[in-house]
């Protein structure tokens, strides 16, 4: 059952009133305005996207999903004897929370609690995995962890905090906000807490450009499925068929990119605000930095863990890494 005791922001209802709904749709509408229109990633998940994404992870050009999971499979064994039984996994981003569930025979946690922007769909998660490890404590909670301060509620336990962040989410951020993000979970981790954490790799532009823009088009309706909730959220009137999907890696900035580009000049609007985008011009979507493995360990090093185990694939596209929390008088 869903914890609402967060003021959990319902991003699937139009309209919330919420003091937490308020500044979601305010940050959407500031990167509108923008002079480079954005829209942060977190919007991309609503109960479609949500859905939209487990499709993505389906499309053969879509490797992180499955390499991930290949190194879970292949060290498994070694990566719970590292990391220990019995801990409270805190799943940040759990979408369906299928990732997780896969390691319960494995790990053995105590309490999970799974965490996503996508309140509905995560408690529709958490309802069938519920019913299928009846012994573990499940507490999920509906709450956007990307930016600013957070706080775990007290239904958390505090002993053994094991952070669950897969898929390489963190490459959503920049080098400076991934690290301010693994820094405040390092805050939460208490004394004997960790961090097991997907990372992706530097590896062959090609390989990386089929990734975001699949031939199947499940990626660009992916992408253009944050207009439709943009339309939702805003009582905005963006016409999703004017606009197409384009993902790409950017070598300078080392980082795949995903926009969308405007097929045609056309004015926006939306509740108390309007943008005209003329024919080419972008909103830039999301963000996926790709990591060199010595980078990787350097940026949990400095977020105050200490890297415990590296796990790597066999053709070195993606690593799996346990950190445990550096004590703070043994930090540097």
């Amino acid at each position: 059952m869903l914890n609402r005791s967060t003021e959990a922001p319902a991003l699937d209802v139009p309209f919330d009133t919420s003091a937490e709904g308020l500044r979601l749709r305010a940050e959407l509408e500031a990167g509108l305005r923008a002079q480079h229109a954005c829209i942060s990633p977190k919007f991309l998940y609503d109960a479609l996207g949500s859905k939209l994404f487990e499709a993505i992870c389906e499309v053969p050009e879509y490797y992180p999903t499955r390499t991930e999971a290949a190194i879970f499979e292949r060290h498994g064994a070694e990566i719970a004897r590292a990391v220990g039984t019995g801990s409270t996994l805190i799943d940040l981003g759990a979408g369906n929370c299928a990732k997780a569930a896969r390691l319960f025979p494995l790990l053995h946690p105590a309490q999970y609690v799974p965490v996503d922007i996508s309140a509905d769909f995560l408690q529709d998660a958490v309802e069938r995995l519920q019913q299928r490890f009846r012994h573990i404590e499940m507490n999920p909670l509906g709450m956007d962890f990307s930016g600013g301060e957070w706080r775990l509620p007290d239904v958390v336990r505090s002993e053994r905090r094991l952070f669950f962040y897969p898929g390489s989410s963190i490459g959503n951020f920049s080098p400076d906000d991934a690290l301010a993000f693994l820094r405040r979970v390092r805050a939460q981790c208490g004394a004997d807490g960790g961090i097991l954490i997907g990372i992706d790799l530097a590896k062959e532009h090609a390989v990386l450009d089929a990734a975001y823009d699949d031939a199947l088009g499940v990626t660009a309706a992916f992408n253009l499925n944050v207009l439709r909730h943009a339309n939702l959220l805003l009582g905005a009137d963006f016409d999703i068929r004017a606009w197409r999907h384009h993902g790409f890696y950017n070598e300078r900035e080392g980082r795949v990119e995903m926009h969308l580009e405007a097929r045609s000049s056309q004015q926006v609007t939306w509740r108390g605000g309007s943008r005209r985008f003329e024919a080419g011009e972008r909103i830039h979507t999301e963000n996926s930095y790709k990591y060199r493995p010595a980078a990787a360990v350097g940026l949990l090093e400095q977020a105050g863990f200490a890297a415990a185990g590296v796990w790597t694939d066999e053709r070195g596209w993606f690593a799996v890494i346990h950190a445990r929390a550096i004590p703070p008088g043994a930090m540097h």
